[in-house]
Protein backbone atom coordinates (compact mmCIF):
# COMPACT_ATOMS: atom_id res chain seq x y z
CA UNK A 1 0.00 0.00 0.00
CA UNK A 2 0.84 3.65 0.13
CA UNK A 3 -0.06 5.53 3.18
CA UNK A 4 2.82 8.10 3.61
CA UNK A 5 4.64 10.30 0.96
CA UNK A 6 6.12 13.65 0.29
CA UNK A 7 5.28 16.57 -1.65
CA UNK A 8 6.63 20.03 -1.58
CA UNK A 9 7.06 21.00 -5.14
CA UNK A 10 6.05 24.63 -5.80
CA UNK A 11 3.02 25.13 -7.83
CA UNK A 12 4.88 26.89 -9.86
CA UNK A 13 6.68 23.46 -10.74
CA UNK A 14 3.15 21.84 -11.20
CA UNK A 15 1.83 24.13 -13.28
CA UNK A 16 4.71 23.43 -15.81
CA UNK A 17 4.90 19.52 -15.53
CA UNK A 18 1.61 19.40 -16.51
CA UNK A 19 0.66 22.17 -18.78
CA UNK A 20 -2.16 23.63 -16.39
CA UNK A 21 -2.80 27.55 -17.57
CA UNK A 22 -1.96 29.81 -14.43
CA UNK A 23 -5.70 30.51 -14.02
CA UNK A 24 -6.82 27.13 -13.31
CA UNK A 25 -4.72 26.76 -10.13
CA UNK A 26 -7.04 27.10 -6.82
CA UNK A 27 -5.97 29.45 -3.94
CA UNK A 28 -6.13 25.84 -1.66
CA UNK A 29 -2.73 24.83 -3.36
CA UNK A 30 -1.04 27.75 -2.58
CA UNK A 31 -1.92 27.50 0.87
CA UNK A 32 -1.44 24.09 0.89
CA UNK A 33 2.57 24.39 1.03
CA UNK A 34 5.44 21.69 1.77
CA UNK A 35 4.23 18.65 3.20
CA UNK A 36 7.10 15.64 3.97
CA UNK A 37 4.90 13.58 5.35
CA UNK A 38 1.65 13.57 4.10
CA UNK A 39 -0.79 10.94 5.43
CA UNK A 40 -4.18 9.73 4.80
CA UNK A 41 -7.13 12.18 5.46
CA UNK A 42 -4.78 15.27 4.63
CA UNK A 43 -5.44 17.63 2.29
CA UNK A 44 -3.03 16.81 -1.40
CA UNK A 45 -2.73 18.63 -4.24
CA UNK A 46 -4.28 17.27 -7.53
CA UNK A 47 -4.14 17.49 -11.22
CA UNK A 48 -7.95 17.37 -12.27
CA UNK A 49 -9.32 17.52 -15.76
CA UNK A 50 -12.78 18.42 -15.85
CA UNK A 51 -15.29 18.88 -18.99
CA UNK A 52 -16.16 22.92 -19.81
CA UNK A 53 -19.65 23.72 -19.24
CA UNK A 54 -19.26 25.98 -22.11
CA UNK A 55 -18.02 23.47 -24.70
CA UNK A 56 -18.98 20.07 -23.37
CA UNK A 57 -16.18 18.97 -26.21
CA UNK A 58 -13.19 20.59 -24.41
CA UNK A 59 -11.42 20.19 -21.32
CA UNK A 60 -10.33 22.24 -18.84
CA UNK A 61 -7.12 20.77 -16.68
CA UNK A 62 -6.88 21.95 -13.13
CA UNK A 63 -4.66 21.67 -10.09
CA UNK A 64 -6.67 21.80 -7.09
CA UNK A 65 -6.56 20.09 -3.33
CA UNK A 66 -8.93 16.99 -2.50
CA UNK A 67 -8.73 15.05 0.68
CA UNK A 68 -6.56 11.94 0.69
CA UNK A 69 -9.39 8.73 1.24
CA UNK A 70 -11.87 8.52 -1.04
CA UNK A 71 -15.69 8.97 -0.22
CA UNK A 72 -17.44 7.39 -3.34
CA UNK A 73 -21.22 9.68 -3.61
CA UNK A 74 -23.28 7.59 -2.69
CA UNK A 75 -21.57 7.22 0.77
CA UNK A 76 -23.86 7.88 4.00
CA UNK A 77 -21.08 10.02 5.47
CA UNK A 78 -17.35 10.56 5.33
CA UNK A 79 -16.44 7.97 7.45
CA UNK A 80 -15.76 5.33 4.41
CA UNK A 81 -12.71 7.63 3.45
CA UNK A 82 -10.41 6.28 6.09
CA UNK A 83 -10.69 3.04 4.80
CA UNK A 84 -9.96 3.84 1.03
CA UNK A 85 -7.08 5.83 0.59
CA UNK A 86 -5.93 3.07 -1.98
CA UNK A 87 -7.47 0.96 -4.85
CA UNK A 88 -5.83 -2.35 -6.26
CA UNK A 89 -5.24 -1.72 -10.03
CA UNK A 90 -6.56 -5.49 -9.71
CA UNK A 91 -10.18 -4.80 -8.54
CA UNK A 92 -10.57 -1.02 -9.67
CA UNK A 93 -12.49 -1.45 -12.68
CA UNK A 94 -14.78 -3.72 -10.70
CA UNK A 95 -15.30 -2.49 -6.86
CA UNK A 96 -18.62 -0.37 -6.65
CA UNK A 97 -16.36 2.05 -4.83
CA UNK A 98 -13.99 3.02 -7.20
CA UNK A 99 -15.71 1.68 -10.54
CA UNK A 100 -17.52 4.91 -11.45
CA UNK A 101 -14.48 7.37 -10.43
CA UNK A 102 -12.52 5.33 -12.34
CA UNK A 103 -14.30 5.57 -15.33
CA UNK A 104 -14.60 9.41 -15.41
CA UNK A 105 -12.92 10.72 -12.55
CA UNK A 106 -9.03 10.38 -13.13
CA UNK A 107 -6.24 12.74 -11.13
CA UNK A 108 -2.85 12.56 -10.76
CA UNK A 109 -0.94 13.30 -7.32
CA UNK A 110 2.28 14.72 -7.40
CA UNK A 111 5.10 13.39 -5.00
CA UNK A 112 8.58 13.65 -4.44
CA UNK A 113 8.44 10.16 -3.56
CA UNK A 114 7.06 7.30 -0.85
CA UNK A 115 7.39 6.09 2.41
CA UNK A 116 7.26 2.43 2.63
CA UNK A 117 8.42 0.18 5.69
CA UNK A 118 10.70 -2.90 5.78
CA UNK A 119 9.31 -5.32 8.59
CA UNK A 120 12.24 -7.11 9.73
CA UNK A 121 12.75 -10.93 10.79
CA UNK A 122 14.68 -9.40 13.99
CA UNK A 123 12.33 -8.21 17.31
CA UNK A 124 12.48 -5.99 20.14
CA UNK A 125 10.51 -6.63 22.94
CA UNK A 126 8.03 -8.91 20.99
CA UNK A 127 7.69 -6.72 18.38
CA UNK A 128 8.98 -7.14 14.25
CA UNK A 129 11.19 -3.85 13.70
CA UNK A 130 9.89 -2.00 10.85
CA UNK A 131 12.46 0.20 9.21
CA UNK A 132 11.22 3.26 6.89
CA UNK A 133 12.79 3.67 3.12
CA UNK A 134 12.11 6.79 1.43
CA UNK A 135 11.36 5.46 -2.50
CA UNK A 136 11.77 8.64 -5.12
CA UNK A 137 13.14 9.39 -8.77
CA UNK A 138 16.79 9.37 -8.57
CA UNK A 139 16.83 12.26 -10.92
CA UNK A 140 14.65 14.38 -8.90
CA UNK A 141 11.89 14.18 -11.14
CA UNK A 142 8.27 14.15 -9.94
CA UNK A 143 6.49 11.22 -9.25
CA UNK A 144 3.42 11.51 -10.91
CA UNK A 145 0.98 8.93 -8.95
CA UNK A 146 -2.10 7.62 -10.48
CA UNK A 147 -5.03 8.92 -8.77
CA UNK A 148 -8.98 8.89 -8.44
CA UNK A 149 -11.28 11.49 -7.17
CA UNK A 150 -14.62 11.89 -6.12
CA UNK A 151 -16.81 14.98 -5.33
CA UNK A 152 -19.25 13.97 -2.38
CA UNK A 153 -22.45 15.98 -1.24
CA UNK A 154 -22.54 17.24 2.33
CA UNK A 155 -26.40 17.58 2.82
CA UNK A 156 -26.21 19.35 5.93
CA UNK A 157 -24.62 22.57 4.07
CA UNK A 158 -28.37 23.64 3.05
CA UNK A 159 -26.65 26.06 0.12
CA UNK A 160 -25.52 23.67 -3.06
CA UNK A 161 -23.55 26.92 -3.76
CA UNK A 162 -21.12 26.94 -1.20
CA UNK A 163 -18.03 25.38 -1.45
CA UNK A 164 -18.68 23.41 1.67
CA UNK A 165 -21.68 21.76 0.56
CA UNK A 166 -19.04 19.71 -1.86
CA UNK A 167 -15.99 17.37 -0.01
CA UNK A 168 -13.12 16.25 -2.66
CA UNK A 169 -11.63 13.33 -2.10
CA UNK A 170 -8.93 10.79 -3.53
CA UNK A 171 -7.34 7.30 -3.52
CA UNK A 172 -4.46 6.44 -4.62
CA UNK A 173 -4.29 3.24 -7.60
CA UNK A 174 -1.42 0.25 -6.03
CA UNK A 175 0.03 -2.74 -7.86
CA UNK A 176 1.99 -5.37 -7.00
CA UNK A 177 5.79 -4.06 -6.95
CA UNK A 178 8.78 -4.59 -9.25
CA UNK A 179 11.34 -7.14 -7.58
CA UNK A 180 13.55 -4.78 -6.66
CA UNK A 181 11.23 -2.59 -4.53
CA UNK A 182 9.10 -5.91 -3.53
CA UNK A 183 11.75 -6.42 -0.94
CA UNK A 184 10.68 -3.37 0.78
CA UNK A 185 7.24 -4.35 0.38
CA UNK A 186 5.01 -5.79 -2.27
CA UNK A 187 2.88 -3.01 -3.40
CA UNK A 188 3.66 -0.13 -4.78
CA UNK A 189 1.76 3.01 -5.98
CA UNK A 190 0.82 3.03 -9.93
CA UNK A 191 2.89 5.75 -12.21
CA UNK A 192 1.65 8.07 -14.98
CA UNK A 193 4.62 8.49 -17.55
CA UNK A 194 4.71 11.98 -18.87
CA UNK A 195 3.52 11.23 -22.50
CA UNK A 196 -0.09 9.50 -20.87
CA UNK A 197 -1.11 12.41 -18.56
CA UNK A 198 -3.98 13.77 -21.43
CA UNK A 199 -4.94 10.10 -21.89
CA UNK A 200 -4.92 9.43 -18.26
CA UNK A 201 -6.61 12.79 -17.23
CA UNK A 202 -9.16 12.85 -20.34
CA UNK A 203 -12.43 12.76 -18.48
CA UNK A 204 -14.35 11.91 -21.97
CA UNK A 205 -12.52 8.25 -22.11
CA UNK A 206 -14.03 5.52 -20.19
CA UNK A 207 -12.66 2.48 -21.85
CA UNK A 208 -11.42 0.27 -19.15
CA UNK A 209 -9.30 -1.72 -21.05
CA UNK A 210 -7.35 1.34 -22.77
CA UNK A 211 -7.18 2.60 -19.25
CA UNK A 212 -5.87 0.13 -17.60
CA UNK A 213 -3.25 -0.10 -20.63
CA UNK A 214 -1.99 3.50 -19.47
CA UNK A 215 -0.86 2.32 -16.13
CA UNK A 216 2.52 0.80 -15.04
CA UNK A 217 4.73 -0.11 -12.65
CA UNK A 218 7.82 1.85 -11.97
CA UNK A 219 10.57 0.23 -14.61
CA UNK A 220 13.74 -1.57 -13.40
CA UNK A 221 15.97 1.55 -12.15
CA UNK A 222 13.53 4.10 -12.06
CA UNK A 223 12.84 4.51 -9.00
CA UNK A 224 15.74 4.29 -5.63
CA UNK A 225 15.07 3.50 -1.96
CA UNK A 226 17.07 4.34 1.01
CA UNK A 227 16.34 4.14 4.54
CA UNK A 228 15.69 7.36 6.91
CA UNK A 229 14.62 7.81 10.06
CA UNK A 230 11.90 6.40 11.98
CA UNK A 231 10.64 9.82 13.03
CA UNK A 232 8.42 9.94 9.53
CA UNK A 233 6.61 6.99 11.13
CA UNK A 234 4.99 10.06 13.78
CA UNK A 235 2.75 12.03 11.93
CA UNK A 236 3.63 15.02 14.59
CA UNK A 237 7.01 15.06 12.69
CA UNK A 238 7.46 16.91 9.45
CA UNK A 239 10.02 19.07 7.35
CA UNK A 240 12.67 18.17 4.82
CA UNK A 241 14.81 16.34 7.08
CA UNK A 242 12.80 12.95 7.11
CA UNK A 243 14.38 12.49 3.70
CA UNK A 244 17.74 12.68 4.91
CA UNK A 245 19.17 9.12 4.46
CA UNK A 246 20.36 7.72 7.40
CA UNK A 247 23.90 7.82 7.94
CA UNK A 248 26.39 4.95 6.51
CA UNK A 249 26.84 3.53 10.47
CA UNK A 250 23.16 3.38 10.23
CA UNK A 251 22.29 5.51 13.72
CA UNK A 252 19.04 6.79 13.96
CA UNK A 253 17.80 9.06 16.46
CA UNK A 254 14.61 7.23 17.08
CA UNK A 255 16.69 3.54 17.08
CA UNK A 256 18.96 1.59 15.24
CA UNK A 257 17.58 0.19 12.42
CA UNK A 258 18.03 -2.68 10.24
CA UNK A 259 20.11 -2.19 6.76
CA UNK A 260 18.31 -3.89 3.59
CA UNK A 261 20.46 -2.14 1.07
Amino acid sequence: MCGRYASSREPSDLVAEFEIEAGNVRESVEELGENYNVAPTNQVVAVVERKNREQPDETIRKLTTVKWGLVPSWAKDTSIGSRLINARMETVAEKPAFKKAFATRRCILPADGYYEWYTAEEKVNGKPVKQPYFIHPPDGSILSMAGLYEIWRDKSVEDPDKDEAWLWTCTVLTTSSTDDLGRIHDRMPLLVERERYDAWLDPLSSDTDDLLELLVPAAPGRLEAYAVSKAVSSVKNNGPHLLDPLPPDGEDPQDSPTTLF
